[in-house]
């Protein structure tokens, strides 16, 4: 027995559209999905790609950081050598002048006086020391304005001693300067020739 379709056509064809068109609206929601999905996977790669190189930089930043300190270092501890260096060929260019200013100092100590502290700073050298009397410090002034190898005598300092800290009575602190035998002729020899002038010579006309 043949079936009849009781439906009117239109109705079916509705419904056979409406079913393609869900069809199609599901298919377009799984694409977008895929998309998305794919996005997303896509974004967290470059995300991660970046912090990568990110760390890579940051790395590098901080191996560079280490190198400039480790060559700021260097600088410093060569230039820390350098003086060094330089103190000691100074020391010995003058290790003679200096066996003489030592040899001075014990000439010229007075009975009563000792020195307690020296210190040269280029050719001035600053003394503390004590005494037993104004006198001795007097004495001491004079014993080193009339050594040749020493000049120009400061006394900056002078002061009683009342407490027990030293046995002397007075403590002081003076200034001197280095010289040598000669050096004052030598420099007024060299002003003495860079002042002075010629003078002028007259042109006499033949008679």
């Amino acid at each position: 027995m043949a079936r009849i379709n009781l439906l009117p056509w239109r109705e079916q064809l509705r419904e056979e559209r409406k079913q393609r068109f869900l069809v199609a609206l599901a298919g377009v929601l799984v694409i977008s999905a895929g998309l998305v999905f794919l996005g997303g996977q896509y974004l967290n790669g470059a995300i991660e790609q970046q912090t990568a190189r990110n760390e890579f930089v940051r790395k590098e930043i901080a191996v560079l950081d280490a190198r400039i300190k480790e060559i700021s270092e260097l600088k410093t501890r060569r230039a820390q050598l350098l003086e060094r260096m330089k103190i000691i060929q100074d020391l010995q260019g003058n290790r003679p002048i200096i066996g003489r200013i030592f040899d001075q100092f014990v000439r010229t100590l007075p009975d009563g006086v000792y020195f307690s502290e020296l210190k040269m700073t280029g050719k001035s050298i600053a003394i503390t020391g004590a005494a037993e009397s104004n006198n001795r410090v007097s004495n001491l002034m004079r014993n080193l304005d009339s050594s040749d190898w020493l000049k120009e005598p400061n006394l900056t300092e002078v002061k009683a001693v009342t407490a027990g800290a030293v046995d002397q009575a007075n403590v002081f602190k003076l200034t001197v300067k280095q010289t040598r035998p000669g050096e004052e002729a030598e420099e007024e020899a060299v002003v003495e020739k860079g002042t002075k002038k010629k003078a002028p010579v007259k042109a006499g006309g033949k008679k």
